[in-house]
C-alpha cells in the first residue's frame, strides 16, 4: 500500500479507452485512497477546485478541465499531476510559472505511449506512398488495369532511402527507432537536439533546408506552437526532389497549406496527411481531389496498444514518483515553454 491520496477525474469512457480493467483495478487498490469521477461527465475547473484539497496526486485525461489558479490555491498537498493523454499546454498553461515550477510539482504526460501508435502509422504511410500501393490498387479495382504503365513499379522505396525527420520529439524518436531495420540514412532537424544526442540516435543533425533538399522522404513530428506554425513553407517544399514523399502526422498548422497545395498541384511529390488545417478539410478543398495526396482522419494516435500503454505508464509514473523514482514521461521544467 502506497501512502498517497489520488484524485482521478477522467470520465468512465476515457478510463475504458486507456486502462485495461486489471490495470485500473491495480490503480484503485495500490494507493491509500483513490477517488474516481463517477459523475459521467468531465469536471469543470470549479468542481476540481472544490475537490482537490487533501490529495497528493491528480490524474487527468482527455476532456479534463483547465487547472486554474484557484485549483492550485486549493491544492494544499498536490505533488504530482499525471496526465493520461498527450498535450498538457492547454491544461496547465495558466499555472506553470506561478505554481507548478515554484512548488516543484511533478508533471507526467503520456506522449511516449501515444508515440507508439503515431510512429506505426507514419511508417505505414511511408511504405504506402513509396510503393504507390493505393494507386495500383485503385487502377485495378476501378479500371481493371493490371500493372498500369503510368504508375512506376520501380523507384526509391523506403529501404535504402534518406529519411528526414522534422523534430526529435517522442514520436520522432520512435519513428527513428522503427526505421533502423530499413537501412536508411536519417537526417534530423531539431534546434534542441544536441550533437551528442544525435550521435546516440544514429542520425545526422541538419538544417531544415538541408533536410528538405537531401531527403527522399520527409516526416513531420514537431509540436504545434506559435513559433512552429507555418515553419515549413514554399521555400522548403520547392527543395523536395521530384518523386519525394512528405508525411505529416503532427499538426496541420506546421505546414503552410497554400504553399503545399501549389506544390501538390504540380504532381511531382506524394503527400500523406493525417492532420490538416483546418480539420477536417472543407468539402470543396482542392486537396480532396488530388491523386498524389492521401488524407487520413487524424487517426495516427489511435490503437489498443498505445492507448493501453497510456494507462500502464500513468500507473507506473505514480508508483515511481511515490517510491522515490523519477517517472518516465516526467516533464523537465525547462521543457514547459516548448511543449505542445
Amino acid at each position: 500500500m502506497i501512502k498517497a491520496r489520488v484524485l482521478y477525474i477522467p470520465t468512465e469512457s476515457h478510463t475504458r479507452k486507456v486502462f485495461r480493467p486489471e490495470t485500473f483495478q491495480r490503480l484503485r487498490s495500490i494507493f491509500e485512497e483513490v477517488k474516481v469521477n463517477e459523475t459521467g461527465r468531465n469536471y469543470t475547473s470549479e468542481q476540481l477546485a472544490g475537490e482537490i484539497s487533501g490529495y497528493d496526486a491528480l490524474v487527468t485525461g482527455w476532456g479534463s478541465p483547465k487547472i486554474t489558479p484557484q485549483v492550485m490555491e486549493n491544492a494544499d498537498r498536490l505533488k504530482i499531476i499525471a496526465h493520461s493523454a498527450g498535450s498538457v499546454r492547454a491544461l496547465l498553461g495558466e499555472v506553470v510559472e506561478r505554481y507548478i515550477i515554484p512548488r516543484g510539482i511533478c508533471v507526467y504526460h503520456s506522449r511516449h505511449a501515444i508515440a507508439y501508435n503515431v510512429a506505426e502509422h507514419t511508417i505505414g504511410l511511408m511504405i504506402l506512398c513509396c510503393r504507390r500501393i493505393i494507386d495500383h490498387a485503385l487502377a485495378f479495382r476501378e479500371r481493371g488495369v493490371w500493372r498500369d504503365p503510368k504508375i512506376p513499379l520501380n523507384g526509391q522505396f523506403l529501404r535504402g532511402s534518406t529519411v528526414g525527420v522534422v523534430s526529435a520529439s517522442a514520436v520522432g524518436r520512435e519513428v527513428i527507432k522503427l526505421l533502423k531495420p530499413f537501412d536508411v540514412r536519417i537526417l534530423v532537424y531539431d534546434p534542441y537536439l544536441s550533437e551528442y544526442d544525435a550521435g546516440a540516435l544514429g542520425v545526422e543533425k541538419v538544417s531544415l533546408e538541408d533536410l528538405f533538399a537531401r531527403s527522399d522522404i520527409v516526416t513531420v513530428h514537431a509540436p504545434s506552437l506559435p513559433e512552429t506554425w507555418g515553419m515549413i513553407n514554399q521555400r522548403h517544399l520547392k527543395l523536395l526532389r521530384d518523386g519525394a514523399v512528405l508525411i505529416n502526422t503532427a499538426r496541420g498548422k506546421i505546414i503552410d497549406h497554400d504553399a503545399l497545395l501549389e506544390e501538390c498541384r504540380k504532381g511531382r511529390i506524394t503527400v500523406a496527411l493525417d492532420v490538416t488545417d483546418p480539420e477536417p478539410l472543407p468539402s470543396d478543398s482542392p486537396f480532396r481531389d488530388l491523386p498524389n495526396v492521401i488524407i487520413t482522419p487524424h487517426m495516427a494516435g489511435a490503437g489498443f496498444y498505445g492507448y493501453f500503454k497510456i494507462g500502464e505508464m500513468t500507473l507506473q509514473a505514480l508508483i515511481d514518483f511515490f517510491t522515490g523514482k523519477t517517472p518516465i514521461g516526467a516533464i523537465d521544467p525547462s521543457e514547459f515553454a516548448r511543449l505542445a
